[in-house]
């Protein structure tokens, strides 16, 4: 059976919606799957929106510009307005409550959710936002190995941020503890 995920990883600017994306990119990289990763910037890029599209396949793809998504992760209510409704039928929302103030209206997706914000918080740590977050995508959906996420860390990060590469590991593992489906 071919593996093909088409994701989108929407919120703030600021919250390492693309470094996720890219390291997300770059595991499935590390194993030999067909990536795509396209960033987008809102024009208000400091504390406005950004989101990346992930498409990670076994087989070519032929189209990194996407209308639907298998799973969407939303970190904010402007991208959840504009990405709600573009989840494919079936398909995996996953989402931070902290900034959704909206209850969400699908029915026929997978919801889940992951108090990323509060765990990096405990954690003392606003850095590992994203990487909660990503641990727990990973959880419901292990597309990519653990090792290959922490190769893909190695290759995104620079050598002297090397040393937070445990820490990393700590927050994906915090985050595949705390998601909850709704």
């Amino acid at each position: 059976m071919t593996m093909k995920e088409e994701i989108i990883i929407a919120g703030f600017g600021g919250q390492g919606v693309l470094s996720m994306g890219k390291i997300l990119a770059y595991s499935g990289l590390m194993e030999g799957k067909e990536i795509s990763w396209m960033p987008s910037y809102g024009p208000e890029q400091r504390g406005g929106t950004a989101n990346v599209t992930v498409i990670l396949s076994d087989e070519r793809i032929s189209s990194p510009i996407l209308n639907e998504y298998d799973i969407a992760i939303i970190l904010n209510q402007p991208s959840m307005d504009k990405f709600e409704s573009k989840i494919k039928p079936g398909g995996v929302l996953i989402y931070d409550s902290y900034g959704i103030n909206k209850p969400i209206k699908r029915t026929d997706i997978e919801i889940y959710r992951i108090d990323a914000m509060d765990a990096a918080a405990e954690m003392n740590n606003s850095k590992a936002f994203n990487m909660i977050v990503l641990g727990g995508l990973l959880k419901i959906r292990p597309m990519v190995q653990m090792e290959n996420v922490l190769l893909g860390l190695k290759k995104s990060l620079p050598e002297r941020h090397h040393k937070l590469i445990p820490m990393n590991e700590a927050a994906i593992l915090r985050g595949m503890e705390i998601i909850k489906k709704i």
